[in-house]
């Protein structure tokens, strides 16, 4: 096992991955030919194989045992994992990075209300009072923002609520099991299931070499590293500090889309996701004082 992080190690690690992270959305727009489901099963493939060649190099003949050691619960992680890669990319071909992101940022939310109900952890008033300014500040920008936003832009952003509930999922999952799953096997897993998924949809194949690349990248940097740093910065940090931390893919994402292709977030989708993000934040801080008192 490698030696562990310093706090502020770890920190630095967790920037570098939510940073990572926030990439997809403007290397989507950049995209030729590939769309949907096709733009889905590259990314997952990529990432698939950088997660397998740094399992191989890690544990060397130890890689078929490694994964099945998984069990149950490691398949379900696996499961989450592929739903979060394929709702996340699908729904960014379908609506705006910022209207994604925010979707996206419910998962520390989520996660707390499926932790009170299946795992019985009492849920601090300040976290429901959070609850309830998050889902005022969706109300605000699905309002404002319905006369913007055509059909296909509401389906993406229901589809991109698949993300931060198998993220909560996940997180339940992996607190039932405690420290019998090892996570990384879990992330290759939930690459290779995604990719066959996506497969038959994605057929025939019409990317070209350039959106290839361009997905190579996001699924070797965007997915399968990010995913490994988050890993093992996670055994440094509490969980309300990896929630905090993940937040800044959400404020990065839209800027990234902003700066590097041009896309406006909609003012209901800046008003509503400020409203979404500051209670985050302002829980997990919250959080995060309680713990350290």
């Amino acid at each position: 096992m490698p030696n562990k992080l310093s706090h502020r190690g770890a920190v630095i690690l967790m920037i570098v991955t939510a940073t990572l992270w926030s990439i997809a959305g403007v290397f989507t727009r950049h995209l030729d030919s590939a769309k949907g489901f096709e733009v889905t099963f590259w990314r997952s493939l990529f990432a698939g194989l950088f997660v397998l060649v740094a399992m191989l190099k890690q544990y060397g003949r130890g890689f078929v045992p490694r994964l099945r050691l998984l069990g149950r619960l490691g398949f379900l992680s696996g499961c989450m994992w592929a739903t979060m890669y394929s709702c996340f990319m699908i729904a960014m071909t379908m609506t705006t990075v910022a209207n994604t992101s925010i979707m996206e940022s419910l998962a520390p939310l989520f996660t707390a209300f499926l932790a009170w109900l299946i795992l019985r952890e009492r849920i601090p008033a300040r976290t429901w009072w959070a609850i309830a300014a998050a889902c005022l500040g969706m109300g605000w920008m699905f309002a404002g923002s319905l006369s913007e936003v055509d059909s296909r832009g509401l389906l993406g952003m229901l589809i991109a609520l698949g993300v931060p509930v198998a993220a909560s999922v996940n997180v339940v999952l992996l607190k039932k099991g405690g420290h019998t799953v090892d996570l990384i096997p879990a992330v290759f897993l939930g690459g290779s299931i995604s990719a066959l998924v996506m497969l038959p949809f994605a057929l025939p194949l019409q990317a070209s070499l350039h959106d290839v690349v361009l997905l190579a990248i996001l699924g070797f940097f965007q997915l399968g590293l990010p995913c490994m740093l988050m890993v093992r910065a996670s055994a440094s940090l509490t969980a309300p500090e990896i929630s905090l931390l993940c937040l800044l893919e959400v404020l990065l994402a839209p800027i990234w889309a902003w700066l590097g292709a041009g896309e406006l977030p909609a003012q209901a989708t800046i008003t509503g996701g400020a409203i979404v993000l500051i209670a985050l934040v302002l829980n997990e801080l919250a959080s995060m004082r309680e713990s350290s008192s």
